[in-house]
């Protein structure tokens, strides 16, 4: 059983990402199906898949590169844990790596990144930061 099923998730990216796999697979779950939709949407992976049935499901995710080889993800990590959440209004929402990255927050809109709640004047929990 996995303590921290996002956190799990994040890490089966990082070691795809490392290991140049054009698609990593990830346990099927709706928030992680939400995180997938939004690298998807940001340009950082490609369309989202869930495969399998029932007990069996999983996301197929496809990682994006560039022409020298590296990964349009170079890393993404977990910010808040379920040992110590972690929770900020959109005013202390400040750019990622200098507007290169972003953070992936969970707000009573969904699961959205930095810039949207900005705009929306939403904050929430940083359940990760991906660059």
């Amino acid at each position: 059983m996995v303590g921290d099923p996002i956190g799990d998730m994040f890490s089966r990216i990082n070691n795809a990402g490392r290991a140049k796999k054009s698609v990593v697979a990830v346990p099927y779950s709706k928030i992680k199906m939400e995180i997938a939709k939004l690298l998807e949407k940001r340009g950082l992976a490609g369309e989202a898949a869930r495969k399998g049935k029932k007990n069996r499901r999983a996301i197929e995710l496809p990682l994006f590169y560039d022409e020298s080889g590296s990964g349009k993800i170079t890393e993404i990590k977990r910010v808040s844990k379920p040992s110590r959440r972690i929770y900020k209004g959109w005013r202390e929402l400040k750019p990622v790596k200098g507007g290169t990255g972003l953070y992936i927050i969970s707000t009573p809109f969904g699961i959205i990144d930095d810039k949207q709640a900005r705009k929306l004047k939403v904050g929430g929990e940083i359940l990760g930061e991906a660059w």
